[in-house]
């Protein structure tokens, strides 16, 4: 319903934002507008890119901590002599892999021992 001259009406009773304000997201848009963040936070290094650039995206964020802990394991891996290198890498690049495809799904998924250690990292 709009009523000239009368903004109050037209735009609170019928649930429209007032100018120059913005609506809230839902939860389904953050998540879409991340997945493809979230899932580039995986691949190596990528992690940084998806902190700097979505660091309002909590979906995209809440990867990226989880991809900055594998990255440092990963590191940690290739100085542990066989060890690290035909144990340790294969693990983490599967729990890479693995989180890749819960993200491009939407979900928040929990790395095992990692997602703790990652709820405490502050951005």
């Amino acid at each position: 319903m709009n009523v000239p001259g009368n903004t109050s009406v037209a735009r609170g009773k019928i649930g429209l934002p007032e100018p120059g304000t913005s609506v809230p997201k839902t939860e389904d848009q953050i998540v879409e507008e991340g997945k493809v963040w979230a899932a580039i936070s995986y691949i190596w290094i990528l992690w940084i890119v998806t902190f700097i650039t979505q660091r309002e995206n909590k979906f995209a964020v809440f990867h990226a901590k989880q991809a900055l802990l594998l990255f440092i394991a990963s590191i940690i891996a290739w100085v542990i002599p066989v060890i690290g290198w035909f144990v340790l890498t294969p693990i983490i690049a599967i729990l890479a892999i693995v989180g890749i495809i819960q993200s491009l799904m939407g979900r928040y998924w929990r790395i095992p021992l990692i997602a703790d250690l990652a709820d405490k990292i502050k951005i």
